[in-house]
């Protein structure tokens, strides 16, 4: 992949997060860093030491005492030379340094979002999966999610992926073989035992993705929306997930009349929560803050993953209510993953009419049927127990394993055809190999590197 035209400019920003802390970084690579190390350092550096000394201003003084270290190139985060000065963390102070290293080398510039890692990437001390297991560590919710993620920057998916990428290349060499030199006459299919390999492959393919999807299930998690009509309880629902008050409980219909988002994880994995305006035909109300609230409402069930639609045990029966219930129901988008669960289970009486069985009824009062609910949605979000040693992962590389797997299927196909469809059998291990390429890096575009990098934070 050819390095943009920008790559081999020095690069420096400030690597510690916003705002006061004890310590704060400015970190900077390049291919050669030594004029910044004798500006600002007044000395050269042993590598991989860290040294304490005072940062020099352009007369002399010291702006700041602290650590530097030096990593020469090429044993560095980012293949180049890297320099990190530690000072203290006042963000006054670290604009200052940051200023006095601009200045003290000249065609030194300010880092991009992301750049440190994309300089990493490109000067192979790590592939995409991994550079991306960055961000992900950093971001990471829950603590499943940031050993994954640890997993993942370790290298465990990418060796996985080269693993699946080595069967296929090794294919395609015995099968382009096949077709440049037909005069051998090589039974290719029945001599390499093509199809026991592609069927190998499939299913190491197939396991692959499944074990992806639930990597990328453990990052981005499940987007529930609470649905249905006023005062069935869905604030109260979502306080009990939460554990907390976060939304206002009270008598009234209507009394919420915006969305209220909440990030609570189940078995590690992150749920993201949204209560929503209580469903009614926005004809019958004369508010139009309420109005508002309920187009939202929609709005949000249309951007959502799976929706809990919630329902009052105590009124089941009653003609106007249940065919309010029915009209929620049959606007609900089709194939939305859907949730029915009956609340208010603790005012159940003899007279009352049960729940249907096959549904989930519980009370966010008492908490009562709250397990239940937890499991259900882990169970609808697609989740399994985690196998140990779970990789992170990303919709795009759901994505590419599926279209891999397609690929294969297809070349299976040709294969049963004999020598006369060699020809599509190689099109086809091919556009799986480049599937799985995608995924590392070793086919992809700047375009796709803009978008993955660009997500980072400042100096990383």
């Amino acid at each position: 992949m050819p390095l943009p035209a920008h790559h081999d400019e020095p690069i420096v920003a400030i690597a510690s997060a916003p705002g006061r802390g004890a310590v704060g970084i400015v970190r900077a690579s390049g291919r050669d860093l030594s004029a910044l190390i004798d500006t600002v350092c007044g000395r050269t550096l042993a590598p991989r030491v860290a040294t304490l000394l005072p940062f020099r201003t352009s007369d002399g003084s010291a702006l700041d005492t602290g650590l530097a270290l030096h990593f020469p190139a090429p044993h560095s985060y980012t293949g180049e030379d890297v320099l990190e000065l530690q000072a203290h963390g006042g963000p006054v102070l670290l604009q200052l340094l940051l200023a006095r290293c601009l200045e003290a080398m000249p065609g030194l510039r300010l880092a991009g979002p992301g750049e440190f890692t994309e300089r990493a990437f490109l000067n192979d001390k790590m592939d995409l999966a991994q550079a991306e297991a960055v961000a992900d560590l950093i971001d990471a919710s829950t603590e499943a999610a940031a050993r994954s993620a640890a997993r993942s920057l370790g290298g465990a998916f990418s060796v996985e992926i080269d693993g699946l990428a080595a069967q296929l290349v090794e294919l395609r060499t015995l099968v382009e073989a096949t077709l440049d030199f037909p005069e051998e006459e090589i039974d290719f299919l029945e001599g390499a035992r093509a199809r026991q390999r592609l069927d190998g492959i499939e299913a190491a393919v197939a396991r692959a993705l499944a074990r992806t999807r639930q990597g990328a299930l453990l990052r981005e998690g499940l987007r529930v929306v609470l649905a249905g009509q006023p005062n069935v309880g869905k604030s109260s629902l979502l306080n009990a997930l939460a554990g907390a008050e976060l939304a206002i409980v009270t008598p009234i219909p209507g009394t919420t009349r915006d969305r209220i988002g909440q990030q609570i994880q189940i078995d590690g994995v992150p749920l993201h929560i949204t209560d929503t305006a209580g469903l009614r035909d926005a004809a019958q109300s004369t508010d139009e803050v309420e109005r508002i609230g309920i187009e939202r409402s929609w709005q949000a069930i249309d951007e959502a993953d799976t929706v809990l639609f919630l329902r009052d045990l105590s009124r089941r029966g009653e003609a106007r209510y249940d065919a309010a219930d029915a009209a929620i129901e049959a606007r609900l988008p089709q194939g939305l993953p859907r949730l029915e669960v009956w609340n208010k289970a603790d005012l159940l009486t003899a007279a009352s009419a049960a729940a249907p069985a096959e549904t989930l009824h519980l009370s966010a009062r008492t908490g009562e049927g709250l397990d239940t609910l937890r499991r259900a949605l882990l169970e609808v979000a697609g989740w399994q127990a985690a196998p140990e040693g779970l990789f992170i992962a990303r919709t795009r590389h759901v994505h590419a394993l599926q279209r891999c797997l397609a690929h294969v299927g297809a070349a299976q196909a040709n294969a049963a055809l004999a020598d006369t469809a060699l020809d599509l059998l190689a099109e086809d291990l091919r556009l799986a190999h480049r599937a799985l390429g995608e995924i590392t890096g070793q086919f992809g575009t700047e375009e796709l590197l803009g978008e993955i990098f660009g997500r980072f934070c400042i100096g990383k």
